[in-house]
């Protein structure tokens, strides 16, 4: 009965080495040089200490939805190609409406100035 169980000890025993190991190599292997620049964090070209109220501007927000939205889009993609031969006419005629979509929105994305970056 427990012999049904070795393949997942032996799975998660690789599991752990795998993870753990690089990660303990790195600590005892890599040089340790911290300085100001290193240890501040970095927030979207801000500098990290100013006021936690000011205003920035709103194309970071656009920039991150446009990523988002056909970053999510192209993950559709994969899965679509896969089942391609299976799906046939109807399900290549639904994907090309849906980047048809797509295009269309990133054109009024373009036309609208929000790749634009000064």
């Amino acid at each position: 009965m427990l012999e049904n169980y070795l393949p997942i000890l032996i799975f998660l025993v690789l599991g752990i080495i795998f993870g753990v190991v690089p990660v303990a190599l790195g600590k005892l292997v890599a040089p340790n040089r911290p300085d100001s620049d290193k240890l501040a964090p970095y927030e979207c070209g801000f500098e990290a200490f100013e006021d936690s109220r000011m205003k920035f501007d709103v194309r970071f927000y656009l920039v991150a939805i446009l990523f988002i939205i056909f970053d999510l889009e192209i993950a559709f993609l994969f899965p679509w190609a896969v089942v391609l031969e299976e799906i046939g006419l109807f399900g290549y005629m639904a994907m090309v409406v849906f980047l048809g979509i797509l295009v269309v929105g990133f054109i009024y994305e373009w036309k609208k100035g929000a790749l634009e970056w000064e």
